[in-house]
């Protein structure tokens, strides 16, 4: 494939506004690629309607490597804010712009062309690679939840995430994520006549106070990533100035360490709410959102040391084993029935999230020739249980 046939996918994977949802889209697009290859099997995972996973599984008997994406990419925001439209996929110099450009779509179609380099080529892989097209991700990884229950991760020996951590970072472990929320239910009144209600607000806030107490007790920090972080980042309540409010909410980000796990806090959360609902008229309500485990990891282990030494080889630099504050997939697709090493490294710049996101084309590329050398690498490694 040439490198323009390259750049033509990326370009229309970011045409395709698949903004917390669509990924459909981006699913049937990637499927269409693989259609001229009755060698690859193809299977859609179906989440939701217009929401469909993507599996494509190529190669022989073996050892089997993951290589994952998701599809979904985050809101462009406030779209005259950007100087190049997001979803065009415009080319200025060796930077290629548009939402996804770095977060992660420019990941998410260098492993597609690696497994389609592979079928054009006739590679004989010593095992097999497991395309892992996931929705949801930016939103909770519940499309890697879908897959793992499914069990299309149970046979794999190695998983590669292709999120952006620049070619020069393999990320081998990563904070976990609790995002919770806070309902306080009450009673509306007058404001006049504050005794005959009850104040939601006043009573949220009275877990509000009493949170920061709880998650201060966990004082562990871990040499890489550091240590508990817990925010309350929402609070809505109320209706208007006169009348005593009958409902009020928070919600708060926590990011996790391995040193605790998400069942300590639970536990925790879950009794502050008890303790605070025995008092007389308050009634809070608690719930997560899609919660992720941080992940441990090893420095040590053979995929990491691998990938650190096929991108110095590849890009010419010395690539640092370093861990990561986002949660990613790989938490999810870990509570597979097998015992695997999960690894983020992938094409990117610091600007995913961002107005104007972008990709190096340079990098990109380079990304693809890295993919191509690491995944037959560890699969022959692999085919050494006593090396894994």
């Amino acid at each position: 494939m040439t490198p323009q046939a390259k750049i033509e996918i990326l370009q229309h994977l970011i045409q395709i506004p698949s903004v917390n949802d669509h990924e459909a889209q981006v699913a049937d697009y990637i499927a269409s690629l693989f259609d001229p290859y009755p060698q690859a099997k193809i299977e859609k995972v179906t989440y939701a309607p217009g929401r469909d996973n993507l599996v494509v599984t190529i190669g022989n008997a073996g050892p089997q490597l993951g290589l994952c994406g998701h599809m979904d990419v985050v809101a462009a925001g406030d779209e005259g804010a950007w100087q190049h439209a997001p979803f065009a996929g415009e080319i200025v110099g060796d930077q290629l712009f548009g939402r996804g450009a770095s977060d992660m779509k420019s990941g998410l179609a260098a492993i597609v062309i690696t497994l389609l380099e592979f079928l054009e080529q006739g590679t004989q892989l010593p095992g097999s690679i497991r395309l892992l097209a996931t929705v949801g991700e930016e939103t909770g990884e519940y499309g890697a939840a879908q897959l793992t229950a499914a069990g299309y991760a149970d046979d794999l020996a190695g998983l590669i995430i292709a999120e952006p951590s620049g070619l020069d970072n393999v990320v081998y472990k990563a904070r976990g994520v609790i995002d919770y929320k806070v309902v306080s239910t009450g009673k509306a009144i007058h404001s006049a006549q504050p005794e005959k209600g009850i104040n939601a607000i006043d009573n949220l806030m009275k877990f509000y106070n009493a949170v920061g107490p709880v998650m201060a007790k966990y004082t562990q920090t871990d040499p890489v990533l550091g240590g508990l972080l817990h925010n309350v980042d929402l609070i809505s309540g109320g209706e208007q100035v006169n009348s005593i409010p009958a409902h009020a909410e928070l919600m708060a980000n926590m990011r996790t360490i391995p040193a605790y796990p998400n069942q300590l806090i639970y536990d925790d959360l879950e009794a502050l709410i008890a303790q605070l609902n025995q008092e007389p008229g308050v009634q809070l309500d608690l719930s997560y959102s899609y919660p992720e485990e941080a992940i441990p990891g090893d420095p040590q282990a053979p995929l990491v040391q691998l990938a650190k030494q096929v991108s110095d080889q590849v890009c010419g630099h010395d690539t640092q084993i370093v861990g990561s504050g986002g949660a990613n997939d790989g938490a999810e697709f870990l509570q597979a029935k097998a015992d695997f090493t999960s690894i983020e490294i992938g094409p990117g710049s610091n600007t995913s999230h961002q107005v104007d996101e972008y990709v190096s084309i340079k990098e990109y590329l380079q990304a693809i020739t890295l993919y191509e050398t690491l995944a037959p690498a560890f699969l022959k490694l692999a085919q050494r249980p006593a090396t894994i």
